[in-house]
Formats: C-alpha cells, structure tokens, sequence
C-alpha cells in the first residue's frame, strides 16, 4: 500500500497520465494530426478561424468526431469504475461489477427489446434509450436481490447470481439478434461496447445524468466503509443499512444504465478499477473515490485508443480490450477467496 504522504503525488502522477492520454488519443489516426495541431485546435474552440497550422478538416475531425468520443469514454471510466466501487461494498464482494453482476446486461436487454418491438428508436430516440436501459438495469438489480435471498445472504450466492442472470439475458439478446437481422448493428452495439456513435447531444445527456447520480455518491463515502461491516455494527453507529443501501443502489444503477444505453456493455472495468486503487490506497471510500474517478478514465480512454489502432482501419470493440485485461483479474480472484475460505 502506498504511504499517505504519496497521495498527492499519485493523484498528480494519474492526471498527468491522464492528459497525455488523452491528447495522443485526440492526435493518434488516418488524418495524420499531430499533438501540436491537437493542441492548437483545441485553443481555437469549436468554431473553425482561419489558420495556417492546420485545415478545416482536420478542426472538424477533431471537434466533431474525436473529442466528444475521448470525453464520452472518460465519462464512461469515471461510471464504471464509481459504481464497481459501490457494488462491491454494497454486496461485501470485491468481485462484484455492473458488468460480473448482469446489471449492464439488463440495461442493454432492455434497450434491445425495445429495438426489437418498435419502442425505442426514431427521433427520440437518444431520449428512449436512457429510460430503457435504466429500467432494464433496475430489473435486473431487483431481481438478484430476489434470486439470491437479499445482502444478507452469502456474498458469493449473489455473484453466481449475477453471472447466472447475465448469461440468461445475453442468450435473450442474441435470440432478438436472430428474429431482426434488420436491427443487428444496432443490438450488436449494446452486446460489445463502442464508442463510435458519441455525439455532442448524446455527452450532454449522459455527462449531465451521470454528474448527478455520481455526485451524491463522493458525500457518502463514510457511509460505503459503514456497510462494509455487518448489519448491526452499520446500525449501531446510527446509519440506516436499508435506506443508504437503496439510495447507493439506485444512483450506481443509474450512472451505470445511461452508460450502457450510450456506450454499450463495456465489462470488467467496475471490477480492475477499484480493485487495483484498494491494493495502492487502502480501503478507505474517501480515497477510492478520488483515485478510482482517475483510474476508470485513464483506463477507458487507453483501452479506446487501442481499440481504435490495434487492427489498422479496423476499429474493435472497447469491450473486447477491456474484457481482456479483466477477465484475467477475475480468474485470480476467484482463486485467491477460494483459498481464502479453505
């Protein structure tokens, strides 16, 4: 664990990293763009001026592509890795993730079935998705709770849950897939992760609705150490489990199901996230928090840039990256609470 004098240092070291990221992101591509004309286009605002440094086109590359792209990844990190963070101290479970648990799994299958029935779509459509994926992740919350036999009951019954459930509804999305080949891309965007279609108009909503579903959460970090404990120690130094316990629930549930709607299922991020930032700053929320906002960003702009450049003018999906450095996570930790509880 690193020592608390280094914080400031770490946090530095991490916005740094952070913006060197994202300016090589904004650079790297076809066009040719260098980091200086990155920069220089960026001073000169969304409005094109007449410069000799670089072209109208590449001003609108960068401002209408690949800016509110890099910004919505880092909205998308910033999500993620929060609501990991309140998942695996509202289910006691360092393994627990919006993705591991079927939550992201629901907003994209509700988001799919309404594709599917003509619900969702057309000119509202950026307005339908949002509301579909959160009563989609909601239902999917709800119905672990119930499967499983409420917090209460062993944590790891309520990851097999998940698990269980996230392999139901991704069968459920690909038999819609099968029925309406006409709306495949569209579904096909939910069940990979991308971040392809953002927008300025799409940033707005998800930026503004995560802002206040993530805010709340930054004043409740004494209460996330509070349910890291039993029950009755939690009620013995005046917090109310159930009530704390369903405002965390709600507000992660809908940070994590605009992301969805907007972004796709993008796994294991919730999960690698706050696991590693527990592992350099301890458990303690007040820290994670801060270090976990910084750390889902960096790591969703990087996996997006390589998804971008890995396979040439071929872009992969984002959710393919990150699956691949979390799925390796998840298997160690398995391994290591089984020893735990030999």
């Amino acid at each position: 664990m690193l020592n608390r004098k280094l914080y400031p240092l770490f946090w530095v070291t991490l916005l740094a990293l952070l913006v060197v990221v994202t300016l090589a992101s904004l650079a790297v591509g076809p066009a040719g763009i260098t980091i200086k004309q990155t920069v220089a286009i960026i001073k000169d605002g969304p409005t094109y001026q007449m410069n000799a440094t670089f072209t109208n086109a590449q001003h609108r590359i960068i401002w209408s592509l690949r800016l509110p792209r890099i910004l919505t990844a880092l909205v998308a990190g910033i999500v993620l890795a929060v609501s990991g963070m309140v998942y695996q101290a509202l289910f006691r479970n360092p393994m627990a993730d919006p993705y591991v648990l079927g939550i992201s799994s629901g907003a994209a299958f509700a988001v799919a079935l309404g594709i599917y029935l003509g619900l969702v779509g057309g000119a509202t459509g950026v307005y339908q998705v949002p509301l579909a994926a959160f009563l989609g992740s909601a239902g999917a919350t709800w119905a672990i709770f119930i499967l499983s036999g409420g917090v209460r009951r062993s944590p790891t019954m309520l990851l097999l849950t998940g698990i269980a459930l996230n392999f139901l509804l991704s069968a459920l999305m690909s038999l819609f897939m099968y029925l309406n080949r006409s709306q495949l891309h569209s579904i096909m965007q939910w069940t990979l992760g991308s971040f392809s279609t953002a927008n300025w108009e799409k940033l707005l909503i998800m930026g503004s609705i995560s802002l206040l579903a993530l805010l709340p959460i930054g004043f409740l970090n004494r209460e996330l150490d509070i349910l890291l404990l039993d029950d009755a120690s939690a009620l013995s130094v005046g917090v109310s489990v159930r009530t704390i316990r369903l405002i965390l629930l709600g507000l992660s549930t809908l940070a994590t199901s605009v992301t969805v709607a907007f972004c796709g299922i993008i796994g294991f991020v919730g999960l690698m996230v706050p696991h590693i930032m527990r592992l350099i700053v301890g458990p303690k929320h007040k820290n994670l928090f801060l270090f976990s906002l910084l750390g889902g960003a960096l790591m969703m702009v990087t996996a997006d840039t390589l998804a971008r450049v890995l396979m040439g003018t071929t872009e992969l999906p984002v959710g393919i990256i990150t699956a691949i450095g979390g799925a390796p996570l998840f298997i160690i930790l398995l391994v290591r609470r089984k020893r735990e509880t030999m």
